[in-house]
């Protein structure tokens, strides 16, 4: 009994700030892009790629575990959020006169589009990425089975997909063509997360690695500059082939270097404001995704208001892109505050304000 007693309480899993820091610059880029609409933005950093990359590697892992617990698991941290969002957004769109179709299912498990209205677009756009997401969580043991047969070869074959659909089968103009579109386009960043948890990564020469990642980024930046008058811009978010391949050799250089020179920020420790901001951005991911539209929705009335007072129209910038990012980000926040513990609940832990 003594023993017990002296016993030290059991560690708590350590967190890699490496992957925290890249979860959070994904969102801070997301929420940029979707406020400025920068067309470079998915080239400085393709974020969907890095998320996607960075859900890989934590799917690997968890599969060490029964699939169906995981899955499972999964489910229940993703469902619940994004069943809260959704009642608001759903209500919104009832009030403006929506019609909801037999298609509304899919606000409830999201295997395919949700449908909606031309008014809460801005708002239930964004989903494409959490059906997405559930795809790859509901294949992983799969696809997980197939890369460990023979990782290199899977790995490179997975951009086949993308390809096949931009040059040999169109791919029909439906939910199930939308999800065809994103799953490759997506598919080999996911296993990157899988060659990274495996060590795959890691047992590649830094030149082979230099050689696909510049061929990959070559290609797709080639492609979206090629096919502007396709597109109608080099944007990579309209374009899924240069999207795959540009995010791809990004992607591969991010994970390699990790494994490569065990990359682990741990000194972001010593900065506490930072670290505790990365740890807030990491813990509510999925509501600051799911509900930075709706912060910049009400950004603009909220502004249009600020007009009314003399001071604030004399020395606030209203006009600015730029402050309406800041009084987004402004919402956001409260949205996190305010919505934030559905995630707690969703993990069975004690909700909380703030992580």
């Amino acid at each position: 009994m003594e023993a017990d007693a002296a016993a030290p309480p059991p560690e708590r899993p350590v967190r890699d700030r490496y992957f925290d820091t890249l979860r959070a610059a994904a969102l801070v880029r997301v929420v940029t892009y979707h406020t400025f609409g920068w067309a470079w933005a998915g080239m400085v950093f393709p974020s969907m790629g890095v998320m996607f990359a960075l859900a890989g590697t934590l799917m690997a892992k968890s599969l060490e575990r029964p699939a169906a617990k995981v899955v499972k698991s999964r489910l229940r941290r993703l469902l619940p959020p994004f069943w809260f969002w959704g009642v608001f957004v759903v209500l919104a769109m009832l009030i403006h006169g929506w019609l909801p179709p037999w298609q509304i299912i899919y606000w409830v498990v999201p295997l395919g589009d949700p449908p909606g209205n031309a008014w809460g677009e801005q708002a239930w756009e964004i989903l494409w990425y959490l059906r997405t997401y559930l795809w790859f969580v509901l294949l992983s043991p799969l696809l997980l089975r197939l890369f460990r047969l023979a990782p290199l070869p899977v790995l490179a074959l997975s951009l086949t997909p993308v390809l096949a659909l931009n040059f040999v089968w169109t791919a029909p103009d439906n939910r199930f063509g939308s999800a065809l579109w994103d799953l490759s386009t997506y598919l080999f960043c996911w296993l990157l997360g899988f060659a990274h948890r495996d060590g795959v990564l890691q047992r590649l020469h830094p030149v082979l690695v230099a050689a696909l990642s510049l061929a990959a980024l070559g290609y797709g930046g080639w492609y979206a500059f090629s096919h502007q008058s396709d597109y109608g811009t080099y944007d990579l978010d309209s374009n899924p082939l240069a999207q795959a391949f540009w995010s791809a050799g990004f992607v591969l250089v991010l994970m390699w270097a990790k494994a490569y020179f065990r990359i682990d920020f741990a000194r972001l420790t010593g900065f506490r404001r930072l670290d505790r901001t990365v740890t807030v951005f990491n813990a509510r991911a999925v509501t600051i995704y799911l509900w930075h539209e709706i912060a910049l929705i009400l950004a603009v009335p909220l502004i249009d208001q600020f007009w009314n007072v003399p001071a604030f129209e004399k020395y606030l910038p209203l006009e600015s892109q730029w402050f309406m990012f800041g009084i987004g980000w402004v919402l956001i926040a409260v949205f996190v505050l305010v919505c934030g513990w559905v995630e707690d609940v969703a993990a069975k832990k004690k909700p909380r304000l703030l992580p």
